[in-house]
């Protein structure tokens, strides 16, 4: 790599503090720099980490047609939509523009079919929404759902494990929120996952960063709801900042801890001898300190396992049962017409929810609320 004369990373600051002051061009100057942030930021990390790319004058069409690849496969492992990795490729084009016309860059070599080219296709549906039939999904459901009823008398950890699988499969299948909304992705620092300040049980929904870069308040049906409640009760999270879905990865829960014990003023031989006589989670119960949620790898290793007991085909795509919701209202499976089953109104204040009921019958459990985590030996 040549000498490092101007650094993307300098660039990247330049160029949003130009966005954020407003541009000539149009309003939304500043808005557009706060969403344009985090996304040139993890690219500019992606070409040093990947590349070793830290300088402007050293990034070709190559490393940007490799970018275009990463999101390529990042929207095949269902982390991204297609028209999600357009928008980064495209705020990540702009700002190599941005650089010709000031002078720093001859060419934009984002900017080319090479490049371009390997970026993924946008044909109007999500790969997870073609990949799972109504059958696949209710007959998923129903083996979780009845794994959590014959682990009703079991110890708290077992019943645990049983509800958190469940609440897992009926938010996706439901709700119409994807992975990458609902669980952490590492390489995305504002999907953290979803806890449980972003779930109003009273207005039946939850709030997720979608898409769009904003933030959406998602119908949770019934259906959805009395899992996620049943399980809520026996987890008991210590906050409402706690995760829905809290990774069991213990080398995270105790890094976590620790930092979060330091932050707080703890001593290295405080932390030590508490780290001696409680294990990571306890610690994390006892003082309140949220884990991180569970990645989108490590849900999709859940759903496989659980596929693979209940002898589920889904061709290779475990993330999510239902697929994404195609529209405000509607849900759709493949090969089936669209069917209105809840309804959710713009206002938060008028949020108002209609459910159809026409799955499997919930069983026992009711309204009252469960719960539950499981391990697998990583993310699980």
């Amino acid at each position: 790599m040549s000498e490092v004369r101007v650094r993307v990373a300098d660039a990247v600051d330049a160029y949003l503090q130009r966005k954020a002051v407003g541009n000539p061009d149009g309003p939304g100057a500043g808005t557009y720099a706060s969403n344009a942030e985090s996304v040139l930021r993890r690219w500019a990390e992606w070409l040093e980490r990947e590349h070793d790319v830290a300088s402007l004058f050293d990034l070709d069409v190559a490393h940007m047609r490799a970018y275009a690849e990463e999101l390529d496969d990042r929207t095949r492992r269902g982390d991204y939509t297609a028209s999600t990795a357009g928008t980064y490729f495209a705020v990540v084009r702009a700002f190599l523009s941005w650089c010709v016309r000031g002078g720093i860059l001859e060419t934009n070599p984002a900017a080319t079919d090479d490049a371009e080219g390997a970026l993924p296709v946008d044909d109007g549906a999500d790969v997870s929404d073609r990949s799972w039939t109504r059958d696949q999904r209710d007959a998923l459901e129903a083996f979780v759902r009845e794994r959590s009823l014959e682990a009703e008398d079991a110890s708290r950890t077992e019943r645990l494990a049983r509800l958190r699988e469940y609440a897992m499969v009926a938010v996706l299948a439901h709700s119409g929120v994807r992975g990458a909304e609902l669980f952490r992705v590492p390489e995305d620092d504002r999907r953290t996952g979803a806890t449980w300040a972003d779930v109003d049980f009273y207005s039946g929904t939850i709030r997720v960063l979608g898409r769009s870069q904003r933030l959406e308040d998602v119908p949770l049906p019934a259906s959805a709801r009395t899992p996620l409640r049943r399980y809520r009760v026996v987890q008991d999270p210590p906050s409402n900042e706690w995760p829905l879905f809290p990774t069991r990865h213990a080398p995270s829960v105790s890094r976590r801890v620790r930092t979060v014990l330091e932050d707080r003023g703890f001593e290295d031989d405080e932390i030590e001898s508490l780290c001696e006589k409680h294990t990571s989670a306890e610690l994390s119960r006892r003082f309140a300190i949220a884990p991180p949620a569970i990645t989108t790898e490590g849900a999709r290793s859940i759903l496989k396992r659980l596929c693979t007991a209940a002898e589920i085909d889904v061709g290779g795509d475990y993330l999510t049962p239902r697929g994404a919701r195609t529209g405000l209202g509607e849900r759709t499976y493949p090969g089936e017409q669209a069917s209105v089953e809840t309804a959710l109104r713009q206002q938060s204040s008028e949020q108002s929810i209609a459910v159809v009921e026409d799955r499997l019958e919930l069983g026992r459990g009711g309204a009252d609320g469960v719960t539950g985590g499981d391990g697998d030996a990583d993310e699980s």
